[in-house]
């Protein structure tokens, strides 16, 4: 009862977008239901079945557009100190600094000697921290409005990324001690996220940090329900993902989960997993670099 209380509450903050600016993580889509918050989580998805190649380029192309425009003013506002927030972007905020605070817990306090690459860095919540810790830190974002917001933070504060890019995660290249792709596979189909789980572990020589919009019968339903409910704009496809398929995932490509999280508020929900390369995976990516 009390999530379909939720749906209900964030469809009335959706539908009347003049009296509540409200716009759910990283997608606002039509048909619409509010679940989940993320740069971040579960918020509002699309109930177009279709995983297609051009689906795929169709949904970067959504999600830079969006991020680049409307999507940056609403989101830089979210991930800030700002009063200028409605109850359900406050909620949002609560919970993706939790998922933030999370990740930071994970890693510790030393990560002097480290190098960490955020991908989907969005205005910096994580990077920021992390570089403050000692680790050189490379961030990228697909939004080149979100990249130089990011920038601007880590001047103010004082402190030095090792990069700072605008660029599709998928083209990112190196490789890193650390990997971290907080609040972003809700842009992702399943088999396109299997490809980008692929693709981070081949960048980490040691460690993951992924976080996602769980497909659980709960947030299923609120699926559902949201199409029953026309929308007021569309902006960015999301998508859920079931926590099996995202572990089965990190086995394939030789990391093994440690630890997970689950951050719920009454708008935010994102499951955090920590994983760690296999000896056996990483002596052969060695052997073969």
């Amino acid at each position: 009862m009390l999530l379909l209380l939720c749906a209900n509450v964030a469809l009335g903050f959706v539908a009347q977008p003049a009296r509540h600016p409200f716009t759910i993580p990283h997608a606002v889509v039509d048909p619409v239901v509010a679940v989940a918050g993320a740069a971040g989580g579960l918020a509002a998805v699309n109930l177009l079945g279709g995983s297609s190649k051009k689906q795929a380029i169709d949904d970067k192309e959504e999600v830079e557009t969006y991020f680049n425009g409307v999507g940056f003013g609403r989101w830089n506002r979210i991930y800030s100190e700002s009063e200028d927030v409605n109850t359900v972007q406050l909620d949002i905020r609560k919970g993706h600094a939790a998922t933030i605070d999370r990740v930071l817990d994970w890693a510790g306090r030393d990560l002097a000697d480290k190098t960490w690459c955020d991908l989907g860095c969005g205005v910096g919540s994580l990077a920021i921290p992390v570089a403050e810790r000692g680790a050189a830190v490379s961030a990228s974002d697909i939004s080149a409005a979100m990249v130089a917001e990011t920038r601007r933070r880590a001047e103010d504060a004082g402190v030095r990324l090792a990069d700072a890019t605008t660029a599709d995660m998928e083209a990112v290249a190196g490789a890193f001690d650390v990997v971290s792709c907080v609040d972003v596979m809700i842009h992702y189909p399943t088999d396109k996220m299997k490809d980008l789980v692929d693709h981070l572990a081949g960048l980490s020589t040691d460690r993951l940090f992924v976080s996602f919009a769980p497909k659980t019968p709960q947030y299923q339903l609120l699926k559902y329900i949201g199409g029953l409910f026309p929308g007021p704009s569309k902006t960015t496809r999301a998508y859920l993902h079931s926590e099996a398929d995202v572990v089965d995932a990190l086995d394939k490509a030789g990391f093994d989960v440690q630890q997970q999280h689950l951050t719920a508020t009454n708008f935010y929900f994102s499951l955090l997993l920590e994983a760690k390369k296999r000896p056996a995976a990483a002596a052969a990516a060695a052997a073969g670099a």
